[in-house]
């Protein structure tokens, strides 16, 4: 039996693709209008938090040249996103963090699992004939990677350390669920259901750090 279109692969992933783009564009576009940025200012640093992750995976998975560059709805919803704090700035800065963690917390997870899973299904084409696909703990580190990429981004363009370097279980909550996001692949599990699974532990874990303010250990000076 035929797969419907609205439950394809590709289509399921870049639905999730494509909405972690947009929350992460609103919060890359807040936290710029926030540091006083000028507009064009905020619709650099929202399209850069918003693709700048998904960008390094591609390149780094060979996948080129990568989508936002490829399909018009990423830079549209990026930069879409940044229009939207630039016009209702008052708003969108009135917003309790009770509601802009949680959301920055899901577009985390979106894209550590959207990552890890297109790293699952790439294959490199050998030489000899066949192809080789890459092992679940690459694929999760590239998950991670997808996931925290465009927000290394804006701090250093932004003028400052990193958030994974320096506070809050987030590049771990991010590893989480994209390892179980790998590992459910590769094992041949419901795709969706493994998506969803991924999702979730990634999105737990860095609200129970925000709850709790776990960090990880520090070295001592």
């Amino acid at each position: 039996m035929p797969v419907p279109p609205r439950l394809r692969p590709a289509r399921l992933l870049r639905a999730v693709d494509l909405a972690g783009t947009g929350i992460f564009a609103l919060q890359g576009g807040a936290t710029a209008a926030a540091a006083g940025l000028d507009v064009f200012g905020v619709l650099v640093i929202a399209f850069v938090t918003a693709v700048g992750g998904g960008i390094v995976r591609d390149v780094l998975l060979g996948a080129t040249p990568p989508a936002v560059f490829r399909d018009v709805a990423y830079p549209l919803t990026a930069f879409g996103g940044g229009l939207v704090v630039v016009a209702i700035f008052r708003l969108v800065q009135a917003i309790p963090p009770s509601v802009l963690l949680p959301l920055d917390a899901a577009a985390l997870a979106l894209f550590a699992v959207v990552g890890a899973a297109k790293a699952v299904d790439h294959r490199t084409e050998l030489a000899t004939g066949g192809s080789l696909r890459m092992s679940w703990l690459l694929a999760a580190l590239l998950g991670t990677v997808s996931a925290v990429g465009g927000g290394v981004m804006r701090d250093l363009l932004l003028g400052g350390v990193p958030l994974i370097l320096r506070s809050d279980v987030y590049a771990v909550a991010a590893l989480a669920g994209a390892a179980v996001t790998a590992v459910g692949l590769r094992t041949g599990r419901s795709r969706a259901l493994v998506l969803a699974a991924g999702a979730l532990v990634c999105f737990v874990i860095r609200m129970l750090a925000l709850w709790q303010g776990w960090n990880l250990p520090r070295v001592a000076p």
